[in-house]
């Protein structure tokens, strides 16, 4: 008996090890950390220079893992197998100036305050930010606001269906937020202003109200996260350089109704008035300032509901196999 023990034990370890090797790099150099993490089938690279974060590895870990887990929520898979992170540390708290590229593989860099606690660590939204760029083609300069706008409307949406967000944040958030999307005095169209409101916020506008329509014309069948996961699949991540409105109408193809592409044209060389709070009341959402709630007898509560939930086939997928893991240390750890 003692020894099938230490025969398994052995084989366990041998196995850990092993598994390490091969999955696992920890590398304290005299100013970088690298590790990484594997979510799913991507890997994950993280470096982190000069380690001054006072924070334990593990939240960093924690941090990437919910941001990557988030994407993947809405998408359906990680959007590049393979994806580096590179981390600088700055006096102060807090997560800023987060950029994402398309070379190589994909690649993001970020800086993280040296005092960030765990928790503000764990209620950021600027990483899942951008990790969402990485689902789209690069588009020319003057259409920088789909590339915002997209990744500004799917990060809330991606981290509540991970289940790092609540609902009624990211609703009060829009419409607080929303407004600063809407065209002012002199505006010439998504492809002609490029004011720091339109390009983030009316990109998200723009991807707001093209979700609430496919949802409307498909019977809540599809919506945006569909049409998006089209371009994808047919190849259009940031590694590839795409004209904006071949991604346009691949997403709707992939949803079966033309939307994309209508609204763009629509969108694109002259500003369009949209009465947000007609919208807000028709799907249900009530704001006083402090906090929302939601009416389920709006005449587009249903489209509200479904924008936010996770695809059931998904989470049946998810909850039949393994849990993604992240390679902490050499060590798998899943989500308690």
């Amino acid at each position: 008996m003692l020894r099938t023990l230490t025969a398994s034990f052995l084989a366990r370890a041998s196995l850990a090890a092993l598994f390490f090797l091969v999955c696992f790099s920890f590398v304290l150099a005299k100013d970088e950390m690298t590790s990484s993490l594997l979510i799913g089938n991507a890997r994950i690279d993280i470096k982190i220079e000069e380690t001054t974060l006072r924070m334990p590895a593990k939240d960093i870990f924690r941090w990437v893992q919910a941001a990557a887990e988030s994407v993947a929520a809405y998408y359906g898979r990680s959007p590049v197998p393979q994806v580096l992170i590179r981390i600088t540390p700055f006096e102060g708290r807090g997560v800023r100036n987060g950029r994402t590229f398309g070379d190589s593989n994909g690649r993001i860099t970020i800086r993280v305050g040296s005092e960030t606690s765990s928790s503000e660590l764990a209620s950021d939204w600027m990483l899942t930010h951008e990790m969402v760029h990485l689902a789209f083609p690069s588009v020319d300069d003057k259409h920088h606001w789909i590339e915002e706008g997209i990744a500004t409307y799917v990060e809330p949406i991606a981290r509540i269906q991970a289940g790092h967000l609540k609902v009624e944040q990211m609703w009060f958030d829009l419409v607080r937020d929303m407004p600063q999307g809407l065209p002012q005095s002199g505006d010439r169209g998504l492809d002609h202003t490029h004011t720091w409101g339109r390009t983030y916020w009316g990109g998200a506008l723009f991807c707001l109200l093209a979700d609430v329509e496919i949802r409307r014309l498909t019977n809540n069948a599809k919506g945006l996260e569909h049409a998006l996961r089209g371009v994808l699949d047919a190849g259009g991540d940031i590694r590839a350089e795409w004209n904006l409105e071949d991604a346009l109408r691949t997403g709707d193809r992939a949803v079966g109704v033309s939307v994309l592409q209508p609204l763009y044209t629509r969108m694109k060389d002259k500003p369009v008035s949209v009465d947000l709070a007609s919208l807000w009341t028709q799907l249900g959402v009530q704001s006083d300032g402090t906090s929302v709630r939601f009416d389920d007898s709006a005449t587009l509560a249903a489209i509200r509901r479904a924008i936010t939930t996770a695809e059931s086939n998904a989470v049946a997928e998810r909850s039949s196999h393994p849990r993604p893991a992240a390679v902490f240390a050499g060590r798998a750890v899943g989500r308690s």
